[in-house]
């Protein structure tokens, strides 16, 4: 067969439903031709992009890079003819972004500037979820990148959309020399003695959901430090044996810091591309989407601990 713009929506579907029937739903398709047509796609490709499960299906290694080029090739078919509302030839827009501690935004950034040279951009940095939810609401930022937590979905109204760009496990960062460096993965019960650098209260969840996996885990941590400054600050106090950090788990590490998965990986995070409705045009939005899922898998590839954690090495 040959490979159309309709296959490349199916792939999504199925990924965004994370079930073949789910997904088949939402197309209008029986499920016996959803599959018929999975099939076929994943023949084209030459191997599986789907783990098939009991609950659903998950993306494979492969099916994840075939995904983000997929998600890219449509938001650009979308695009062809079509330029921001109330824009005209030779202007240049502005685009504002607010964007929570995430190591996606510089990857998204630099892709949306080749994709869209026209439109400036301008880049603030905001800690909190639900401040970054009230900037979309007043209308002082155009998009952004949030973070919330399973259950616990970002809260707005109306005039805020908001999709899922992933949702991760939570690693810990520990010193190179610390008492468990030899471990392939570290019970968080193993870790109640040592100090925590914690940051504080995002509106969107955290810290609640740490201390409610360290209360399922039978502890309490010992010292915990509110911190809010940038990472390579945060991996310097933990290289020097200061303490501990949740982190996320494609960060790459400095020397002296180990990035570790959690056993039974209690702890995940969502980071959500979310946008003004009437401050953003939907190609736009798909573009900053397929820009950001993009960056993300590149910093999967620079992340051999997630990859190993992933394949379940």
């Amino acid at each position: 067969m040959e490979l159309e713009l309709r296959h490349l929506r199916v792939l999504c579907a199925i990924a965004d439903a994370g079930s073949v029937g789910r997904a088949a739903s939402v197309l209008g398709y029986s499920q016996p031709a959803m599959s018929t047509q999975l099939r076929r796609i994943e023949g084209f490709f030459g191997e599986s992009l789907f783990e098939r499960r009991v609950s659903g299906v998950v993306l494979t290694e492969y099916g994840a890079e075939v995904l983000a080029q997929a998600r890219d090739v449509l938001a650009r078919a979308d695009a062809i003819g079509h330029r921001p509302r109330g824009s005209t030839p030779g202007t240049r827009q502005t685009l504002r972004i607010a964007a929570t501690n995430s190591p996606i935004l510089s990857g998204m950034v630099v892709r949306i500037r080749n994709r869209i040279p026209d439109l400036g951009l301008t880049v603030s940095s905001v800690y909190s979820s639900s401040e970054i939810v009230e900037l979309l609401e007043r209308g002082e930022v155009d998009a952004a990148i949030a973070a919330d937590q399973p259950g616990l979905g970002l809260r707005h109204s109306d005039a805020v959309a908001h999709r899922g760009i992933v949702t991760e496990p939570c690693f810990v960062a520990l010193p190179a020399r610390h008492r468990l460096r030899h471990r392939l993965e570290v019970d968080l019960a193993d870790l109640a003695d040592d100090a925590w650098f914690l940051t504080p209260d995002d509106g969107a969840g955290w810290p609640g959901v740490f201390h409610a996996a360290c209360e399922a885990a039978g502890i309490t941590p010992a010292v915990v430090h509110e911190f809010l400054g940038d990472q390579f600050q945060l991996q310097n106090m933990i290289a020097d044996g200061l303490g501990v950090s949740v982190v996320q788990a494609t960060l790459r590490p400095i020397p002296d810091v180990l990035i570790k998965p959690l056993t039974g990986t209690p702890l995940w995070c969502r980071y959500v591309l979310a946008w003004r409705r009437d401050g953003l045009a939907g190609e736009v939005a798909d573009t900053l989407f397929s820009c950001a899922t993009a960056a993300y898998h590149d910093l999967i590839a620079q992340a051999p601990h997630f990859q190993a954690w992933a394949s379940g090495a």
